[in-house]
């Protein structure tokens, strides 16, 4: 009986009250290729921690634009070819300023970087860094983010 109820939680329950994930896009910024070939990786405003410049999608704009966008806000990213096709995409958690916390589901665009600014609007705010596609895997959190960035 314990089990019935368990799958009856599991299978019909949960998913009333479980919201789907938030959608993200995110820039994988790059130059070089074949062996010279590096991402670019910025830190996050609250913990720190290394990630791909991404944020929500945005009015009047499709995502892979969108995650442009957030390549400049971010990154200083002032020009770039960009692939309009997402590569794939990785799950992650978002703090809000609310203080919950958002289930996202993140679409990433290439956008091979072309010219980088030192002054961007959150230049202020967060680091960066190139390194191999190998090395960034190594630095994010999030596990299909990782394998990602290792077939790049």
């Amino acid at each position: 009986m314990t089990s019935l109820l368990k799958q009856a939680w599991e299978e019909v329950f949960t998913p009333l009250f479980q919201r789907p994930n938030r959608v993200q896009v995110a820039a994988l910024c790059y130059r070089g290729k074949g062996d010279d070939k590096e991402v670019l990786l910025i830190t996050s405003r609250g913990t720190g921690r290394w990630i791909l410049p991404k944020g929500w999608p945005m009015d009047g704009m499709d995502a892979a634009e969108a995650a442009r966008e957030e390549a400049w806000e971010e990154a200083g990213v002032a020009e770039g070819q960009l692939n309009r096709a997402p590569i794939g995409a990785f799950a992650s958690e978002k703090e809000m300023d609310h203080g919950g916390i958002a289930q996202c589901t993140t679409s990433v665009f290439p956008l091979k970087v072309v010219k980088l600014v030192d002054d961007f609007p959150e230049a202020g705010e967060r680091k960066r860094t190139w390194v191999t596609a190998d090395q960034a895997a190594e630095m994010v959190r999030e596990k299909e983010l990782q394998d990602l960035l290792r077939k790049f």
